[in-house]
């Protein structure tokens, strides 16, 4: 399958700090979830593939427009939505207002047409009823749908979330995994979380960073297999395991190197994760 993005070592430094480090990657249709701890390059790597800044060294490709050039971002621009960790709201604004407003500014400039794109994204996100209702009164649920309509403003090809989950109680985060899986079908999204729910339950690829770093690119399934043999059940918690918590049946789930007649479990795409922080782990073909 021909790639919507295609990035060849990307690298950024802020001063001393190097956010991001000969990244390459290749991104298909679908959702691709992108996991990491704080500070790993994750919002960085959003940034630059959403032209909101520019690498030190590499270059990429969006839908085959490389934004290396004034022309070339702005055709980027124009093929992509961006949803950011905060998003920009003037409280004031309708729903509508807003979202009119994101229109206006991706060069939608025909009134009656660009209204009915609005009504068409606030429809696809189920706003259509609170659309006339000003953003300083929506719930953060709602608030977080209309900034998901905003980025869905024009059909994008390529669409970039940053963490769009995170605040929402369990009920919220449900539905807007049920928006995500649906803005999923016949576009690239890039999905930004610490939630590895979500990914699990979202996701046909997922990549992990660190300190700036792909630590892993695959498919969910691959990333759980790397802790195959590394969590085991205990009835005290063993000390020698990288991370270890009492269940709610009263044993204790490990991860890490198990003991010789551990009591091994089935494992995690969570447990996968955390191995592959910590460099640890079966090693499993990547994508």
């Amino acid at each position: 399958m021909t790639p919507t993005v295609s990035a060849s070592g990307l690298s950024l430094h802020y001063g001393g700090t190097r956010a991001l480090d000969d990244v390459s990657l290749r991104l298909t249709q679908g959702v691709t979830g992108l996991l990491g701890p704080n500070g790993a390059g994750k919002t960085t790597l959003l940034r630059v593939l959403a032209t909101a800044v520019s690498a030190d060294r590499g270059a990429f490709t969006v839908l085959g427009h490389d934004p290396g050039s004034a022309a070339g971002r702005q055709e980027v621009r124009r093929r992509l939505g961006y949803l950011p960790q905060t998003p920009g709201f003037h409280p004031d604004f309708t729903a509508f207002e807003f979202v009119d407003y994101v229109a206006i500014l991706k060069e939608l400039t025909d009134r009656t047409a660009r209204h009915r794109e609005v009504r068409r994204v606030l429809d696809e996100v189920d706003l259509a009823d609170v659309r006339g209702k000003r953003i300083k009164k929506l719930s953060g649920g709602m608030r977080q749908r209309v900034a998901l309509a905003a980025s869905l403003v024009g059909d994008p090809g390529f669409l970039v979330l940053d963490e769009p989950t995170v605040g929402l109680d369990p009920e919220q985060r449900m539905r807007f995994r049920e928006l995500i899986a649906r803005a999923g079908e016949g576009r690239t999204v890039l999905l930004s979380t610490h939630q590895t729910e979500d990914v699990a339950m979202l996701c046909h690829r997922v990549l992990v960073m660190a300190a700036g770093t792909v630590r892993f690119d695959g498919t969910p399934a691959e990333l759980t297999a790397r802790a195959a043999g590394h969590v085991w059940n205990s009835a005290e918690r063993d000390p020698g395991a990288k991370a270890g918590w009492r269940t709610g049946v009263g044993s204790f789930r490990n991860v890490g190197d198990p003991p010789p007649g551990a009591d091994l479990v089935e494992p995690s795409l969570e447990d996968g994760y955390l191995l592959t922080l910590d460099g640890k782990g079966a090693e499993v073909a990547t994508a």
